[in-house]
């Protein structure tokens, strides 16, 4: 008897060891209960955010942690702003926040998941960052330097404090997730010109569900993507659940063709988050918005709710 509680003693005292090392890293450093509900809290959409714009989820985690201190310094709190990034040609609420020099401009947002869609677009619609999107997305090293080079920030060490957040928290794991939308731009048949420089530039085509996308640009519209794509702007409409009096606005999603009436299959269900609208989700998925109605047995009267989970398929 006694030797089998001995035995059991040590099999107690093993386990504990082993749960003390599962969360220590490399660095004998224990992980930060911050930083884990931030991840937990972020994670989903950093990988939508991945699948959506192909940068890797573990750059947009590792950045929303460093530059957030894991949404507990103050842009974050007063701003959500996630990103420390600065107002540019920012036209909406700001923030006024001392950091390379005394009271400089810093974008806010109503909620933190818009944070997350302008850090994509800041990236994505800059020419600075082109060349990060030729490496693979999970290359996360490479997109931490490459973010460095291209003057994300001032810090010399920037890129060694991301890549070491991602292998202590495992955020690479995320980067592993695939589904909803192509990780490369493909270039279209047509091209949009620059008439003030005479430049030739391609527009960027995505893919949602499988099916062509154009992300809406800067005094895009629907007549203008019509246009250059040769798309009739009747179709383009109807394709993306839109009446003759809708606008487009910055990082709109544009269907080219008609969406499906299911999500991709590795997509089953979304849960709403604050500020979701069905229309939205439904252009996320590459749904007809009729379909995720019928999906979800929802009256056409009626929305969604935080929290409700809807069936994509």
């Amino acid at each position: 008897m006694c030797i089998q509680i001995k035995a059991l003693f040590v099999k107690r005292i093993l386990l504990f060891i082993s749960i003390i090392i599962c969360l220590t890293t490399s660095y004998g450093q224990t992980l930060d209960p911050a930083y884990l509900d931030y991840i937990d809290k972020f994670q989903d959409i950093a990988v939508r955010q991945h699948q959506k714009h192909g940068i890797p989820a573990s750059i947009i985690l590792a950045q929303g942690l460093l530059e957030s201190g894991a949404g507990k310094g103050r842009l974050a709190v007063e701003a959500n702003n996630h990103f420390g990034i600065k107002c540019h040609d920012w036209t909406g609420k700001r923030i006024y926040h001392d950091d390379d020099e005394r009271n400089e401009c810093f974008r806010k947002y109503r909620h933190a998941s818009e944070s997350y869609e302008d850090h994509s677009l800041f990236l994505v619609t800059r020419p600075r960052y082109k060349s990060l999107f030729d490496l693979r997305s999970t290359d996360y090293a490479g997109w931490a330097r490459g973010l460095k080079a291209a003057g994300y920030a001032t810090d010399p060490a920037y890129a060694q404090k991301l890549i070491s957040l991602i292998e202590r928290y495992n955020l690479h794991e995320f980067d592993k997730k695939r589904g909803l939308f192509a990780q490369k731009p493909d270039e279209y048949e047509t091209i949009q010109i620059n008439h003030e420089l005479n430049i030739v530039q391609p527009r960027e085509i995505y893919k949602s569900n499988y099916l062509k996308i154009a992300v809406a640009k800067e005094n895009d519209t629907y007549a203008s993507i019509s246009k250059e794509l040769k798309i009739s702007e009747k179709r383009l409409r109807r394709y993306n659940d839109v009446g003759d009096d809708a606008e487009l606005k910055l990082g709109n999603i544009v269907y080219l063709s008609k969406k499906k009436k299911r999500a991709a299959y590795p997509n089953k269900i979304h849960v709403v988050q604050q500020g979701e609208t069905l229309y939205g989700i439904s252009q996320t998925y590459g749904i007809q918005l009729v379909s995720l109605y019928q999906l979800n047995n929802i009256p056409f009267t009626q929305g969604a709710y935080i929290g409700q989970i809807l069936k994509l398929r």
